[in-house]
């Protein structure tokens, strides 16, 4: 359970840094929780290089969590083996779930189809927490021009009893694109083929032009979001 003192923590964490550069954020998270204390989750979508590059010119050792949910696009997990490499990252952990949870709900490889709330529980969820539970803090690449629950998430709150830091929360898809600009970023490959947000296979399509770019995720149906972000408090 969280303390009342991390609480106040996060929320002064988040008025001090209102302002502040996404590299300033994640050095404020390093400096918070220790190296030993902080990870950053990525799913090595469209736009996550933007902040692993971030991240790697404060400390490209800072423990970085991959969560491999056995659905992942080939294309996505030859972006990460780039990525590595491109940004010298030291610690990528790639992150499964549990054979005993995926044999007894999803045996046939359906759950997708038919359950796909349980099926983001324990494919992302489960797992993620699993992973997390030795970090007191922790950074992803969310932001508020996502729209929808996204629009108003502070740059620090607290989550599942963490800190958690969302460096990209002010930033604008122009100062984004800056990043891949200047750094030179290799794009994820499926961005060509005309996906702008990509996560699992079975749930993820092209949009068209003028569409959200998280338009193409779980396609036809009211679910937003896996879980990750609104599972804790």
């Amino acid at each position: 359970m969280l303390s009342p003192g991390a609480v106040a923590s996060a929320v002064q964490y988040d008025q001090a840094l209102q302002s502040a550069s996404p590299a300033e954020v994640i050095a404020a998270a390093l400096e918070a929780a220790g190296r030993d204390g902080l990870a950053l989750v990525s799913s090595f979508g469209t736009e996550s290089a933007a902040l692993l590059k971030v991240m790697a010119d404060v400390d490209p050792a800072i423990p970085v969590l991959f969560l491999d949910t056995g659905w992942m696009f080939e294309e996505t997990l030859a972006y990460r083996d780039q990525l590595i490499l491109t940004l010298g990252l030291r610690d990528v952990r790639t992150i499964r779930p549990a054979t005993d949870a995926l044999a007894a709900h999803d045996s046939d490889g359906d759950l997708w189809s038919s359950d796909p709330d349980t099926c983001c529980r324990i494919r992302k969820v489960e797992p993620l927490a699993q992973a997390l539970a030795p970090f007191s803090a922790w950074i992803n690449g969310r932001k508020r021009f996502q729209g929808a629950s996204r629009a108003a998430i502070p740059v620090v709150e607290t989550d599942g009893g963490k800190l958690k830091f969302n460096p990209f929360a002010n930033v604008t898809p122009d100062e984004i694109g800056l990043i891949y600009a200047s750094a030179k970023l290799p794009p994820h490959p499926l961005v060509a083929s005309g996906f702008a947000s990509v996560g699992c296979m079975p749930c993820t399509s092209r949009t068209a032009h003028g569409e959200d770019p998280r338009a193409g995720r779980w396609r036809g149906r009211a679910k937003t979001e896996c879980g990750i972000h609104t599972s804790a408090g």
